[in-house]
């Protein structure tokens, strides 16, 4: 498993306009560098407090903070706004309520190069949008060398070393109708108490067969064979059998992997000629939605025998 990896992303305009429904007004420097899940309103920066001024959240300016700077001489919101710029490099700025820019705003803007956005939401409204989207985009992540399915609604990530079949025995899932998340390489991210899985952008859909090459799986088997995003509920952990181990037989034992701090059910799985890994992983997924319902097999065999 490697290093988290720190909160730091770069978004595109378009995209971030895309996102949260925005209407963009002046591109600036093109692209919006987010590393704070907070959301600055900056009503005490314009009346001159800047102490705990983090300039690296985005500025939201709503009716209160519009109609202060209004109040005010155009010469007078010069200087108060060219302050706020003066800090550092602000991500962006968005005008709720479809208000309309100042003048004296734009063009310390324009001056720093900071992207203004705009929308028709109320400020509390776009604010919460902002929040949900932040805590998604930012959260904790790290990267692991799998590969994560969506089987029978359950996510299923399939971990092992190279050259075990992971790849090969996700194709025949896919043949039976489940859907790829990612292959190789799993991006997670810790989203409230839940991990999230998905694909790097550069690698998504695509899967590497060994004698076969690359294919893309979402061209070959169609739309419904992928899904972008699931949550990873258990870890089934592929390995060469290993003579002499002794494996689970009535899945009594409560292993799991903690990955970003969150513990995860986990299976270890032997790999050996003749095994139909698929249909396992289909019993484990059907099996652990029992579980999640309060049936518990082994439990129910274990309460029978000592109950004779």
């Amino acid at each position: 498993m490697n290093e988290i990896i720190l909160p730091h992303e770069t978004v595109m305009l378009d995209k971030f306009a895309t996102d949260l429904n925005l209407e963009l007004l002046y591109a600036g420097r093109g692209l919006i560098t987010l590393t704070s899940i907070s959301v600055d309103r900056p009503g005490l920066r314009l009346a001159g407090f800047f102490s705990f001024f983090d300039t690296q959240r985005i500025m939201l300016i709503g009716l209160t903070e519009h109609e202060y700077m209004r109040s005010f001489s155009s010469e007078e919101r010069t200087a108060m706004i060219a302050k706020l710029f003066d800090c550092g490099e602000i991500p962006c700025v968005i005008f709720s309520r479809d208000l309309p820019v100042l003048p004296e705003f734009m063009e310390c803007a324009r001056s720093s190069g900071t992207p203004i956005f705009r929308t028709g939401k109320m400020t509390t409204n776009i604010m919460a949008d902002l929040c949900v989207y932040l805590n998604r985009l930012l959260a904790p992540a790290t990267t692991v060398h799998g590969v994560l399915m969506d089987v029978f609604g359950a996510g299923i990530l399939l971990t092992g070393e190279s050259g075990v079949g992971k790849s090969e025995t996700a194709m025949e899932l896919i043949k039976r109708g489940h859907r790829l998340v990612a292959d190789d390489s799993v991006l997670i991210k810790k989203v409230e108490n839940e991990l999230v899985g998905t694909a790097p952008e550069r690698i998504r859909y695509f899967m590497e067969l060994r004698g076969i090459g690359i294919i893309n799986v979402k061209n070959m088997y169609g739309s419904g064979s992928v899904l972008g995003e699931k949550e990873v509920e258990l870890v089934m952990e592929l390995e060469h059998w290993k003579q002499g181990k002794e494996y689970d037989r009535i899945g009594g034992e409560d292993s799991v992997e903690e990955i970003l701090g969150v513990r995860v059910p986990k299976l270890t799985v032997p790999v050996s000629p003749g095994r139909n890994l698929a249909i396992l992983i289909e019993v484990a997924a059907r099996n652990y939605r029992l579980k999640s319902m309060g049936y518990d097999a082994a439990q129910e065999l274990i309460s029978r025998t000592i109950g004779r």
